[in-house]
């Protein structure tokens, strides 16, 4: 399978660094282009990949052509590749608000699509990923999708009207787990605790729990009861919680976060 990148930015390269890095595809197999020549050197250095200034060289020589541009760069990029773009290629997006719908018409033809929404833990092979193919993806072809995504994580097929969901719960949902990180490891600091110590702490507790989740099956919230004692220390810090909006703020900032999704 010949893939192609438009776009070597981080997304790209931890999609690409997860493919190479489970031999799933050999690297001379891969060709990205990039408007930065120091993108496109760095990403050829680290992974060995073939490297373009050209988007339309890597519409021509791929099967498989990520769209890994930021979503302001989609109307430009399909433009520039349309008319080499065949039936028998298959284009894959990582871009929050281009709808199948709108896709289809930039190419103004049938093209085999499928979105996706990724997040950023699939740097360290631990992301979490939606698929939403369109009707001319068969089957085969989708678990082909899966496969390459795999990768660099865990992934899931949801219909598109999920999609803005998504965004709010995994694609943007890293930056309010760090932003908690960040919280317990100042809290611990001001309790005395060295900063690396705290941040060590702070984000062994967050990534155990969400295993805890993810392994044993368990309702969360029957695993936080596991944790609250009665008149004990944890009942009392998810009482201040609770007193102070936390759960609340969440729900508030995903549902903001998702109305953003559908409006870009």
């Amino acid at each position: 399978m010949k893939l192609g990148f438009i776009g070597v930015g981080n997304m790209a390269g931890a999609i690409i660094g997860g493919i190479i890095q489970t031999g799933l595809i050999p690297p001379e197999e891969i060709i990205g282009s990039d408007i930065s020549a120091a993108g496109r050197d760095h990403m050829q250095m680290i992974y060995g990949i073939r490297v373009t200034p050209s988007n339309r060289k890597v519409a021509e020589r791929a099967e498989v052509i990520f769209l890994s541009v930021k979503p302001q760069y989609y109307p430009a990029v399909i433009a520039d590749i349309r008319d080499v773009i065949t039936d028998r290629q298959l284009v894959i997006t990582i871009a929050p608000g281009k709808t199948l719908k709108w896709l289809e018409e930039q190419f103004g033809k049938q093209v085999k699509i499928v979105r996706t929404m990724p997040n950023t833990p699939a740097m360290v092979r631990q992301g979490m990923t939606a698929v939403c193919p369109n009707d001319c993806v068969s089957k085969e072809e989708l678990e082909d999708v899966i496969k390459i995504l795999k990768t660099i994580g865990e992934t899931e097929v949801v219909p598109e009207n999920l999609i803005d969901a998504v965004v709010a719960i995994s694609g943007s949902s890293p930056a309010y787990v760090f932003i908690m990180i960040e919280a317990m490891a100042d809290a611990a600091v001001a309790e005395g605790m060295p900063r690396a110590q705290a941040y060590k702490f702070a984000a062994q507790a967050i990534y155990g729990s969400a295993k805890m989740v993810l392994e044993t099956g368990k309702h969360p919230g029957e695993l936080k009861d596991m944790v609250c004692s009665p008149a004990g220390t944890t009942i009392e810090a998810v009482r201040m919680l609770e007193q102070k909006g936390f759960r609340s703020a969440l729900i508030e900032s995903m549902k903001a976060c998702a109305e953003v999704s559908r409006n870009l």
